[in-house]
């Protein structure tokens, strides 16, 4: 898969199917973070999970290299990316 395909993949999950399955991934990360916190009792916050969903795909790409795992990553990337600039302004 060329870079401009991985990446086109994953603005298609990120911004369309994922999104209206899921919502947006802002508010399921601040969901995924409260229930993180609670559970490791230390503040987890929805940047920080993006980020943790991001090294879980370098986890599975380390054992594997399906396609699905890099787009992954770069939606992961890409939702910390915006959640770190709205939390900038």
């Amino acid at each position: 898969m060329k870079r401009a395909e991985i990446l086109e993949a994953a603005r298609v999950c990120v911004c369309g199917e994922r999104e209206r399955d899921y919502g947006a991934p802002e508010d399921s990360f601040a969901l995924i973070g409260r229930l993180w916190t609670a559970y490791l009792g230390t503040p987890v916050t929805p940047k920080d999970v993006a980020m943790m969903m991001a090294l879980l795909k370098m986890a599975r790409i380390k054992v594997g290299d399906k396609a699905d795992s890099f787009i992954d990553l770069a939606g992961y990337a890409a939702c910390a990316g915006e959640i770190a600039g709205k939390n900038s302004e």
